[in-house]
């Protein structure tokens, strides 16, 4: 005969959750927020609202002797009009540091976007729960990972055995901040954005500041960096810059030097590596704006183009090859007086011989295999002897 377990309802507090900036009290429980109250209230940008509060990286991490575990959340899943539904958002347990389950929450919120005119219509939806049965007996660390596309409201957790913070393990801290690609965008699962898979082989702890649509050198997410405890810090800079049109070259150098110089108030010495684009045709050498094709969504596909033109370069627009050319520059002036300060080229994650084998399957954001072999590479070039993040290179 089934028996219920007898549950224990642990309050969510942020001594339970890692990868947070913050935690905002809400009518249902509490919402992770990836940048503090500050920041936010100096943007009243909806992407960048909606992308800070998709917590990824963020996980609930615990240490149990539990063998059934459940989440009760309210998911807001974002959807476009006339394009095919996105896969629901999914939460990797991890036990004693090893996949043991997924899961996806049923309900919740959706948030219906016009790409054509920009509007957006909320529609409402219950409270879910996420059910993790049949956990091996004895004491263990948890980790639940959110997803990292959907914005999470974090009701209750009920567990059959009584919950205690993890203890802490001593790892390094790595501090993110990146576009779309870097936030998750198309990876199968939480843990396997390429920042979590770097992060993982790296042996650190990951603060994921990877803000779909919103890695605009914005001074708000650098003094939010600079305020942050991070014995590792990487900025991935210049797809949004490009895509978004947001600015001409004579703003941008300053505004990068700007953005590191705030973060150097708090981190002088922390190794800092500057990460430049992955190879993205449409717009190596093709300014943006970048615009929805709609042409293929009978097949049910969603593309993009690049709206720009290539002899506006001489005007001083962006692109990524400009981009990348003035990244290394800049690094280069700087690392003479800063011998923490590093730079890579984003092609070296994913360059043209990558785009052969793995194409961007909306032309602008990488599949999940495609955000393995970021990972890995990435881990290779930045956490192996000798590269920025080595052992012997942290503070």
């Amino acid at each position: 005969m089934h028996t219920e377990p007898n549950w224990i309802t642990t309050p969510i507090t942020a001594g339970l959750l890692r990868g947070a900036l913050d935690l905002e009290r809400t009518e249902h429980g509490v919402r992770p927020h990836r940048l503090p109250a500050r920041a936010r209230a100096q943007c009243a940008d909806g992407q960048l609202a909606m992308a800070e509060a998709q917590p990824s990286g963020v996980r609930l991490v615990f240490r149990t002797g539990a063998t059934a575990i459940e989440l009760d959340a309210l998911r807001t899943k974002t959807a476009y009009q006339g394009a095919p539904p996105r896969p629901d958002g999914v939460y990797d347990l991890l036990v004693d540091g090893r996949l043991a389950g997924q899961r996806s929450v049923t309900g919740g919120n959706v948030l219906m976007v016009d790409m054509t005119t920009g509007s957006a219509e909320a529609r409402p939806g219950p409270v879910g729960t996420v059910r993790f049965p049949g956990l091996p007996e004895g004491v263990k660390d948890v980790e639940i990972w959110l997803p990292y596309n959907e914005t999470t409201e974090l009701v209750a957790l009920r567990t059959d055995a009584p919950v205690e913070p993890a203890p802490d393990r001593g790892r390094k801290v790595w501090l993110h901040h990146g576009s779309s690609i870097s936030h998750g965008s198309d990876a199968a699962s939480p843990t396997t954005t390429w920042p979590a898979l770097a992060a993982s082989l790296g042996g650190v702890e990951l603060i994921n500041l990877g803000l779909g649509g919103s890695a605009l050198l914005d001074p708000f997410t650098a003094r939010a960096m600079r305020d942050t405890s991070a014995d590792l810090i990487s900025v991935k800079i210049g797809i949004n810059l490009v895509n978004t049109d947001l600015m001409r070259l004579r703003a941008f150098t300053p505004a990068v030097h700007g953005f590191l110089d705030t973060i150097r108030e708090g981190h002088p010495t922390t190794p800092l590596l500057v990460v430049s684009s992955v190879l993205c045709p449409i717009h190596e050498d093709t300014p943006g704006p970048s615009a929805p094709d709609f042409s293929n969504l009978g097949e049910g596909r969603l593309q993009f183009k690049a709206a720009g033109d290539p002899a506006e370069r001489a005007g001083g627009k962006l692109t990524l090859n400009v981009i990348r050319d003035a990244l290394s520059g800049l690094v280069e002036q700087r690392s003479a007086d800063d011998p923490n300060l590093y730079y890579l080229d984003g092609r070296s994650l994913y360059g043209e011989k990558d785009f052969a084998e793995l194409p961007l399957p909306d032309r602008i954001h990488p599949d999940a295999a495609t955000h393995r072999r970021m990972g890995d590479r990435f881990a290779a070039l930045a956490f192996a002897p000798g590269g920025p993040f080595s052992a012997d290179r942290a503070s």
